[in-house]
């Protein structure tokens, strides 16, 4: 049977050892620990927090894939702990964003990926992120336009240009993600970067990239000379 946390040597608690040393010290398991906030059964909120990280392979990334209803599946894992552990992962996400957000220009794949990641390194299935630049490639807009695969059926070039146009969006950067990791362009992601490229060219209008993104990897299509 697990000690419960409230009879371990104070420096060994999550949250004492957060008070003491910072929250740069604690482990993933224990900081998940001290949003589980408390046991069930006979194991603790730190116990449960490593049941977790374990259904998650003990990597962020993957952690942040996990629905409301999987975590809910770990024996001890209610709906109000699973709700509270996707709303900190969904703050994450977002702080993480914000942040990509407040940079003044994109002027590399790089400058890209940081605005990209939080929006698509978690995502279970395949979603599309178009980003819309000025003149001056300063991010005007950002918009999630369709999931499950990119197809010419799916993306729709004109709904792309039509709001590129309304925004006074003179660049524009493609990106979408890979959940397998792999990050080879498909033939399908090679010809709906062309369309789109061609068809923005008539407009004046610039496709400077196209990201594919895999966990916290990308591939960048201009770096690589296919643009």
């Amino acid at each position: 049977m697990s000690s419960p946390i409230k009879n371990w040597n104070k420096e060994e608690r999550p949250r004492e050892k957060l008070l003491q040393k910072g929250s740069a010290a604690l482990t993933n398991a224990e900081l998940l620990a001290i949003l589980i906030s408390t046991g069930s059964g006979k194991k603790s909120a730190l116990d449960l927090a490593r049941d977790i990280m374990a259904l998650a392979f003990d990597q962020i990334h993957r952690l942040g894939r996990l629905s409301v209803q999987e975590l809910k599946a770990v024996k001890g894992i209610g709906e109000a702990k699973a709700i509270t552990i996707a709303a900190a992962l969904e703050l994450g996400r977002r702080r993480q964003l914000n942040e990509g957000l407040e940079q003044k220009k994109i002027l590399s794949s790089k400058d890209s990926f940081e605005v990209l990641s939080p929006l698509l390194r978690d995502k279970s299935s395949e979603s599309l992120v178009i980003l819309f630049l000025n003149q001056s490639c300063k991010l005007i807009k950002y918009d999630i336009l369709s999931e499950g695969g990119l197809t010419s059926t799916i993306v729709d070039v004109r709904v792309i240009l039509k709001q590129a146009l309304i925004l006074q969006s003179n660049n524009l950067i493609m990106a979408h993600n890979h959940p397998s990791g792999n990050l080879k362009p498909s033939q399908a992601d090679k010809d709906i970067t062309t369309k789109l490229k061609d068809s923005a060219k008539l407009m004046d209008i610039n496709l400077l990239d196209h990201l594919i993104i895999g966990g916290n990897e990308y591939f960048s299509m201009a770096d690589e000379g296919l643009i």
